[in-house]
Parts: C-alpha cells; structure tokens; sequence
C-alpha cells in the first residue's frame, strides 16, 4: 500500500528501475511511493550500484525486529547535543510550541526519520502523554505523517523530504484563509470605511504572499527530488 513498508516484490521493482538507468523520481512514480522513499531505500542498502532486492529485504526485517535503536547520549558527536537544542529554540522562534518543536526536530535528526512514540519518549526523556499530543499536533499541520506497523500493532512516525514541501504549503493555505476572512470582514464594515480599507489592503496583501508562495513551493518541488 502508498506509504507502507516496501514489500519483496517493491524491491525487486526497484532493482529492475536501477538496472533500466531509471531516475528514482520515475521509480517512486512506478511503485507509488514518495521519491524520498525510493532514496532512503537505496541509500541505506549499497545504494544503486550495489542494492540486491533480497539482501535490501532480508536488512530490512532484521531492523524492523530489533526496533530502532535510540543512540545513547554518551556517542553523539561533540556539540551535537548543543546543536540540536539551537535547531529546537529556532524552531520555538518559528512558531512551534516547545514539545512539538522537540518531537519534530527529533525525528528529523534521527538516522532513518522514523520513530515510534515510545522511541520518541525515550528518545527526548519525556513522558508518552507529551509525545502522543505533540504528534497529534504535527500530523494536522502535516509537518509529519503516521504509518501503521500491522505486524508489530504500532504506530511509526515519519519525516522525510516531502515534509518541507507540505509544511510550506500548510502554512501558505492557512495564510490564503487569513487573507480570505479580512476581504470578507472588510466588506462587512464597509468598504468606504478606515477599518474596511484596513482589512481590505491586510487581505489584499496575504492573498498575493500565499499565491506566490503556493506557485513558488510547486516549481522547486523537484529540489526535493
């Protein structure tokens, strides 16, 4: 299914497309899947001169019954600690609430950018309760997405490339909404009046913004690729 874990048969796909010459974006195209997929896929299996469909598979379900790891804090990289927290408090500046602001930057400086709640939890030494509002939060404003592991009855979470894309949008559609209700109060208070002209050039002004920025997202989308 689009956005489940890759099957043996996808695999196989996906080494008929590498050894086509393919360009993963046609590959994700092929398997209905995000090119982000398709990338994190090869990358982490030999990448395209070396990924084997069986191999990938058999790396694959051997992760999926370990779990993934939470790294201990004492082999992070010196300073990563420190700059992690300056990612978050940007984050913060941004508009994100503390914890969410945590959650997404942690499954964004995680290795494979997915983790399940109770990864999360250890992950940021917070309570289940936190994680589970946080992620509510961050589905909605699609800045993340949730996969269902079946097998296992767990919920991952996920952020990959198309996460930038969604989160630029979300905000530019919220953005166009704002402009939308000013226009329709500024006829409400009339149009000849200073608040009318006020709402009115407000909304003007956010509806070209959104606009620009909903083209702009859509033409370097392929960056992402």
């Amino acid at each position: 299914m689009p956005g489940g874990r890759l099957t043996q048969q996808d695999r196989h796909r996906i080494a008929a497309g590498l050894a086509e010459g393919l360009p993963y974006a046609e590959i994700a195209r092929r398997l209905d899947r995000s090119t982000s997929t398709i990338s994190r896929e090869i990358g982490r299996n030999g990448g395209p001169g070396r990924y084997r469909p069986e191999q990938a598979h058999r790396a694959t379900e051997r992760r999926a019954r370990r779990g993934t790891p939470t790294p201990p804090s004492a082999s992070r990289t010196p300073g990563a600690g420190q700059a992690e927290d300056e990612v978050i408090e940007m984050a913060v500046r941004m508009g994100l609430p503390k914890m969410m602001a945590r959650v997404f930057i942690g499954l964004l400086l995680s290795e494979e950018g997915r983790l399940t709640a109770a990864e999360l939890s250890r992950r940021l030494k917070v309570s289940p309760a936190s994680v589970s509002m946080a992620v509510r939060y961050l589905i909605q404003q699609e800045l993340i997405r949730r996969e269902r592991d079946e097998r296992r009855r767990r919920d991952i979470y996920v952020i990959d490339d198309d996460t930038w894309y969604h989160s630029m949008t979300t905000g530019a559609r919220q953005t166009l909404e704002a402009a939308e209700a000013a226009k329709a109060a500024a006829k409400l208070f009339g149009d000849d009046t200073p608040v009318g002209r006020r709402l009115a050039r407000g909304g003007t002004f956010l509806e070209h913004i959104s606009l620009d920025m909903l083209q702009s997202t859509e033409r370097w989308r392929g960056l992402l690729s």
